[in-house]
């Protein structure tokens, strides 16, 4: 299905993918060789009637995907003070659950393997569980919209990829606790408690037991292998990848590193506190 043009309104926001605009009530969004797995995602989270996300319209004139607008408030940057209120990241884990229920009928179809690189030279190997479903894994506060202060849609899925529970937990503990050293944290968040943070989040998205015991060993784990993956598509990619990282993306990658190791025993206790 072919959508027609119309007048453009560039959206901001994203670190990676450019050139997203809106066009009345859909967004225009160029393809990625990720493209053909976002459109078939999204597809059949409307068939099984998940309503936090966009829908798929089809592909317009100039070849771009074309997906429903979802209307609401997302943070932009600076984020927004309401970043830190512990009900909205209770929601968010709440989202994030529907959603991660709603892709396992999904499975993992052959296409979410498509351009799948090797890991680069010295990548520390995954201690992560098999991959069961296509996560989102990218769970940043600009990527969550809320309606009434509730958290209500999940939008750009341009970084879906196959994943455990436990991973995309992890990716949304790194954003939204969050784990990283204070200096790190953009001012909203800065005088949060991301243990506690990290706590309710595991609480309200449901781990049971034995994954919540894997979160903290699957967090430094991601962390030691992102500075290996960040530089290798900063290299390969370029681009939005090649700015994040000389914008220092690896220092702070390697902060979060040390934050993750001095923090582990008290982060460890608090998400396996509940659920045992």
């Amino acid at each position: 299905m072919i959508i027609e043009d119309g007048p453009e309104e560039p959206l901001l926001g994203g670190d990676v993918t450019e050139g997203v605009v809106r066009v009345g009530d859909t967004v225009r969004r160029p393809r990625q060789p990720g493209s053909d797995l976002v459109e078939a995602l999204l597809t059949h989270l409307e068939r099984v009637g998940f309503d936090g996300a966009p829908r798929f319209l089809g592909i317009d004139a100039r070849g771009r995907h074309a997906l429903s607008y979802v209307s609401g408030e997302a943070a932009g940057r600076p984020w927004p003070a309401w970043v830190a209120d512990d009900e909205r990241i209770a929601g968010v884990a709440r989202l994030v659950r529907r959603y991660d229920d709603a892709a396992q009928s999904f499975g993992i179809p052959e296409i979410a393997w498509t351009g799948t690189q090797p890991d680069p030279p010295g990548t520390p190997p995954s201690i992560a569980g098999p991959p069961s479903f296509v996560g989102h894994m990218d769970i940043t506060p600009e990527n969550v919209v809320f309606r009434d202060g509730h958290a209500a849609a999940l939008i750009d899925f341009d970084l879906a990829r196959p994943t455990d529970r436990v991973g995309e937990l992890c990716n949304m503990l790194r954003w939204w606790a969050p784990l990283m050293p204070v200096a790190d944290r953009e001012a909203a968040v800065r005088d949060v408690d991301a243990v506690a943070r990290a706590a309710l989040l595991v609480d309200e998205y449901g781990l049971d037991p034995i994954e919540r015991r894997q979160v903290v060993a699957v967090a430094r784990n991601s962390a030691d292998r992102s500075w290996f993956l960040m530089r290798d598509r900063a290299r390969r990619l370029g681009g939005g990848w090649q700015r994040m990282w000389e914008q220092g993306i690896g220092d702070r990658i390697l902060r979060q590193q040390e934050w993750l190791a001095e923090n582990a025993t008290t982060l460890h206790d608090a998400v396996t506190h509940h659920g045992t």
